[in-house]
């Protein structure tokens, strides 16, 4: 007998079907993929708000002359 038709003996009804990956939790695998979608997009929002902030604390801020840069080296 092979190992599929034994899965196939076990799971029943449930053969072929998506597996839930997490048990404890009631939702969907669509739900799953719209929740990923999210924390992808809100992720790479993240990025691109540090990036920003960098350029308006190191370059912008200072070429208006809201703050100055301060050395870190010997004078």
């Amino acid at each position: 007998m092979g190992e599929a038709k034994r899965r196939k003996e076990t799971l029943g009804e449930d053969y072929g079907k998506e597996p839930n990956l997490l048990p404890w939790l009631p939702v969907t695998q669509q739900q799953l993929q719209k929740v990923y979608k999210v924390v992808m997009r809100g992720s790479w929002v993240a990025v691109f708000v540090v990036l920003l902030s960098w350029i308006i604390l190191r370059f912008i801020g200072p070429s208006f002359g809201w703050w100055e840069l301060v050395s870190t080296g010997n004078p």
